[in-house]
């Protein structure tokens, strides 16, 4: 790809998942489609875990991919769901490990509590389906829903988290929850920088000057739900408050029609803004 200059046109995608969160493929098959998109980076930000890491680095290395270390956190602010994106995270930090397999231990137990509960309500379910489908993934909703339409229990996806397993449905289990200002620290204490995911999606802007003081970093402006009304919206808020912009396509399965590695178009610029910060921030204690 070419600018008008005739300079080569740089692209990244800084948000995708695997099957070590609620993704459908592999570690080497999204780094595989990377490269055929013609992207030069990737940061794979599977959900509470960085399970899919060092083989990321690894599988980058051999295909001649950039990959930045990177996982998006939960947490929770007046009862809606919040995700942070924590980029360049160190892998072997400690207090960040215990916290990630805390979380993941978490999900193991809320969704046998789920499928105890589906099952209360007539569904039969048997949790080792969702595990069979989980993998080595930390255990999502997602997977439940899954196990339930192989099974033929619901008719749709989205039945399963309409009828069941979506918020205030009978069988739906709080996760752990985590404060925002705890997230932020937890990524910056592992040498990383937090960014608000999607803010259009969660829709609770009144909040984002907290999440500044408390240590945010940036929006992620450039989403495959995010209009081009809510991508100005969000340039201009950065523009505004000295935020980093970042960008990714948050994509999960190839069957899914919102999401594909490499849309919307991230210029790699945006990683070197984002690179900048982190030694801004880190200095020597950061390896780029």
């Amino acid at each position: 790809m070419h600018g008008k200059d005739g300079a080569v046109k740089k692209y990244v995608d800084l948000h995708i998942h695997t099957r070590f969160s609620d993704g459908e493929c592999s570690v080497r098959e999204i780094l595989e489609i990377a490269r055929e998109k013609g992207l030069i980076a990737v940061s794979i930000t599977d959900h509470d875990t960085i399970d899919g890491y060092p083989l990321a680095l690894e599988v980058g290395s051999e295909l001649g991919i950039e990959v930045i270390t990177g996982t998006e956190l939960s947490c929770e602010v007046n009862g809606v769901d919040v995700h942070i994106l924590g980029y360049f995270v160190d892998l072997t930090n400690k207090a960040l490990r215990k916290k990630l397999q805390e979380m993941k231990d978490a999900r193991y137990v809320r969704a046998k509590k789920m499928v105890r509960n589906l099952n209360r309500e007539g569904v039969d379910l048997r949790f080792e389906t969702v595990l069979k489908i989980a993998g080595e993934g930390a255990i999502g909703r997602p997977h439940i829903a899954t196990a339930m339409l192989n099974e033929e229990l619901v008719y749709s996806f989205k039945e399963a988290f309409e009828r069941y397993i979506g918020y205030d449905s009978p069988a739906y289990v709080e996760k752990l929850k985590m404060a925002p200002r705890e997230v932020f620290r937890l990524i910056l204490d592992a040498g990383g920088i937090p960014i608000f995911a999607h803010p259009g999606v969660t829709c609770i802007d009144e909040h984002i000057p907290t999440f500044i003081r408390d240590g945010l970093f940036g929006l992620e402006v450039y989403h495959s739900e995010h209009n081009s009304a809510a991508k100005k919206f969000y340039l201009e808020y950065c523009r505004k408050h000295d935020l980093l912009v970042t960008g990714g396509s948050d994509f999960h399965s190839q069957t899914q029609t919102r999401a594909v590695i490499g849309f919307p178009r991230v210029s790699y610029s945006i990683l070197d803004k984002l690179k900048e910060k982190r030694e801004l921030i880190h200095g020597d204690n950061c390896l780029l």
